[in-house]
């Protein structure tokens, strides 16, 4: 049973920011090793109370997963999933996520290449190898082929699992040191997911519950928490609650512009749009006195300065592409709105051949001042023509 109306069209202007955000993304990863650029170009520190463009990447994602929720639980109903065969399927998402982010965690420190016998470039680059494996769309006529493939790269999954030691002494295997990107999305979209399911898709709902995430946060901050073993858990978990805070307003802003039983009107639309861009900014700085901007803190007042900025620059973009048609120049993003996964752990599976093949691209000046910015926007370009070439050779990952 579906949640809502949402119209069954696929909405280009969200497959545009969903591009537009990844290919910043793919910028920002690289600037941020360039030196000698100003301090507006990288992530400010975890206590500046600030926040610069770069701040506002990964959540702008989480907005997306949010903005995309609704339609991909209604697809697979509409398929004809039951409700326990939906639950499957956002398990093993949500499975794939935190495994993809625990891997990629551990490849960046911690790891005991002696112990191992393995350079952890070789080991990172058997990893990646193994999940496009695992979750590559496949279209052979004969499933089986598709299933052997996949198992072959669980099977190197588990292996390269097995055989990863870290520690000074190599007595640690794989640890959740933090999530990374992937695996805090997992969580928020595990979160949200339930969330969205248990309040039927209301958005009266929805917004309680981003209510709720916020007191979650402020509860987990409180003096008290530190002597109450409770308080203490919930503090551990606040930075999934913000999260989850993002993923929760992506929704409700899908369904402000397109749950059909309420929408009428693109003036009706916009004017819900800049109400919720409205409340959210005035929240966050009503916030900001007690809870600082961090990104890194996952403050509330950065989530919904953040939201506010996703929902205005959404709202544009459907203007522009979906309202006014000015719609040619979005197949540039096709390919990263398509394919986000496999776009998003390119520029890693480059750099960990460049390492352990020893070459490197471009000399050491291309990593300094604006030159090295102008080279990491090129960059960004390269990998989305990469990502063109693999969707035509029918590389394509799906969770």
């Amino acid at each position: 049973m579906k949640y809502n109306t949402l119209t069954t069209q696929r909405i280009l202007s969200i497959d545009v920011l969903r591009g537009i955000t990844i290919l910043v993304m793919i910028f920002v990863n690289d600037v941020a090793g360039v030196s000698g650029i100003p301090a507006w170009m990288k992530h400010v520190p975890a206590d500046a109370d600030a926040m610069t463009f770069v701040d506002v990447v990964f959540p702008a994602f989480l907005f997306i997963v949010g903005m995309s929720l609704p339609f991909a639980l209604n697809n697979r109903l509409a398929k004809g999933d039951s409700f326990w065969k939906l639950q499957a399927h956002i398990l093993w998402r949500t499975i794939g996520l935190l495994v993809l982010g625990i891997f990629m965690v551990n490849a960046e420190g911690g790891y005991n290449e002696a112990a191992m016998g393995m350079s952890i470039h070789l080991w990172s680059l058997l990893f990646y190898a193994c999940a496009i494996l695992v979750w590559n769309v496949y279209y052979f006529k004969q499933r089986t082929w598709g299933y052997l493939l996949q198992a072959i790269g669980a099977g190197g999954l588990l292996w390269l699992g097995f055989i990863y030691k870290g520690g000074e002494d190599g007595s640690k295997g794989l640890t959740p040191q933090w999530w990374g990107i992937l695996g805090l999305i997992g969580w928020a979209y595990l979160l949200s997911c339930i969330i969205y399911q248990l309040v039927r898709g209301s958005i009266r709902g929805l917004l309680f519950m981003i209510l709720v995430c916020v007191l979650w946060y402020i509860a987990g901050k409180q003096p008290a928490a530190e002597h109450n073993a409770f308080l203490q858990w919930m503090a551990g978990q606040s930075g999934h609650a913000s999260h989850t805070s993002i993923v929760l307003s992506g929704i409700v802003l899908s369904l402000l512009f397109f749950e059909r039983k309420k929408i009428e009107t693109n003036t009706q639309r916009f004017m819900q749009a800049i109400i919720l861009v409205v409340v959210t900014a005035i929240a966050a700085w009503l916030l900001r006195p007690y809870y600082a901007i961090s990104k890194i803190h996952a403050t509330p007042s950065w989530c919904l300065y953040c939201v506010a900025i996703c929902s205005a620059l959404f709202s544009f973009l459907y203007w522009l592409i979906d309202v006014k048609k000015y719609s040619s120049w979005t197949a540039f993003f096709k390919p990263a709105a398509s394919n986000p996964l496999l776009v998003y752990i390119l520029p890693f599976i480059i750099y960990h051949v460049q390492v352990w093949l020893g070459i490197y691209f471009m000399p050491e000046t291309f990593h300094q001042g604006w030159l090295g910015v102008a080279w990491s926007a090129c960059y960004a370009i390269i990998i989305m023509g990469i990502a063109i070439v693999l969707n035509k050779l029918k590389i394509r990952l799906h969770l």
